[in-house]
């Protein structure tokens, strides 16, 4: 796993490496599992004696990924003018943005088109999308406890956002509120190619990129690019980042733990100068290794443990939920003690709330 880091932090950089080309195939299958083929690729071909099965593998890799750029950046724009001339001022998040971070942008994989509109313009921008995408499929329904409405445009995923993230503690709910209404209401123009966009502020968007990826580390798994993303955002926005503000907001949230461990890995395999790398510490090294391990094979995928069937009677099937719930948190003591007892009294709090209420389908 060494020299796969290190061939990523090169490819980050733009540095020159070269792989072992006996391990060509561990190669493609470590790139592919953590969405970063099309990042490193490109130097890869550049070597003598690659296997010609791989080598035609990679670059389909990459052509495959230069054309969902195009069609993603075509739906983008689409979705875009319809929003703003119904007078709707979206705000694009995670992928489409995120991609103009890199060295080549086609070459960072996206997969889907995340448009924040805030709760007010929520059911107003749903409407303009099925107006806009008539034929589109539509499998989510537009209730306002959801995240996000979702449509499949031609392929292409579009995710219209009533909130950024789905908190759960009451008081991290008030406060996130709070942080997202000033991320995006003050945000930072970004030109692709001729559209014009509206992305998150710096630093909020740095508490996002890291707080959506650690989501993902809780529930369905992470992958290295939204560690090249965080990587590349703290890089090229270093100086318009409110350090004060974001530590914070982090610490409000019970985060500044679990952020030391990302700055920790961002540093020591992917290359982020200290400088640039806020909180970081070297004291958490030990737990942050353990979670970039983890990481990079794939234990952290709880979609791969069988969980127990739910009893049928409403009340225990919420016991239930509780439960399993409960058992995730432990599972992440061994990372950030102080993060998983948040999780506890978080899932307690929530559990207690939703177990008298009416059941409802979640996002």
């Amino acid at each position: 796993m060494r020299n796969f880091l290190n061939i990523v932090k090169a490819a980050l950089w733009e540095r020159p490496f070269e792989w072992p080309v006996e391990q060509t195939d561990e190669l493609v299958r470590l790139c592919a599992a953590q969405g970063v083929g099309p990042l490193v690729f490109p130097s890869v071909l550049t070597q003598e004696n690659i296997p010609s099965a791989a080598r035609m593998q990679m670059k389909n890799m990459c052509l495959h990924t230069m054309q969902e750029h195009v069609r993603l950046r075509f739906t983008l724009e689409r979705a875009w003018t319809a929003l703003t001339a119904a007078g709707i001022q979206p705000v694009l998040m995670k992928g489409a943005g995120l991609a103009s971070l890199y060295p080549r942008p086609e070459m960072r994989q996206w997969g889907d088109i995340d448009l924040f509109v805030g709760k007010e313009q929520y059911h107003p921008a749903c409407a303009v999308m099925r107006d806009t995408f008539p034929g589109a499929l539509k499998f989510d329904e537009e209730l306002d406890h959801y995240k996000h409405y979702n449509l499949i445009a031609d392929g292409i995923s579009i995710e219209v956002h009533r909130v950024s993230m789905g908190v759960q503690h009451p008081v991290d709910v008030r406060r996130y509120d709070r942080m997202e209404q000033e991320g995006m209401t003050h945000t930072c123009e970004l030109v692709l190619d001729d559209l014009t966009v509206r992305v998150p502020e710096p630093t909020f968007n740095a508490l996002f990129v890291f707080f959506h990826s650690w989501e993902h580390m809780l529930t369905k798994g992470a992958n290295l690019r939204q560690l090249c993303d965080l990587t590349l955002l703290l890089n090229r926005m270093a100086q318009q980042i409110e350090l004060p503000r974001l530590g914070r907001m982090l610490n409000s949230l019970h985060l500044m733990d679990v952020w030391q461990l990302y700055m920790y890995i961002l540093v020591e395999h992917l290359g982020l100068p200290v400088p640039q790398a806020p909180f970081y510490s070297s004291r958490c090294g030990k737990r942050a290794e353990r979670l970039l391990d983890d990481l990079l094979h794939g234990r952290l995928d709880n979609t791969q443990v069988s969980p127990s069937p739910a009893p049928s009677n409403r009340l225990l099937r919420k016991l239930h939920t509780m439960r399993e719930r409960l058992r995730d948190a432990r599972r992440f003591v061994q990372y950030s003690p102080s993060y998983a007892r948040h999780m506890r009294w978080t899932i307690l709090l929530h559990g207690a709330s939703r177990l008298f209420a009416k059941d409802r389908h979640w996002e």
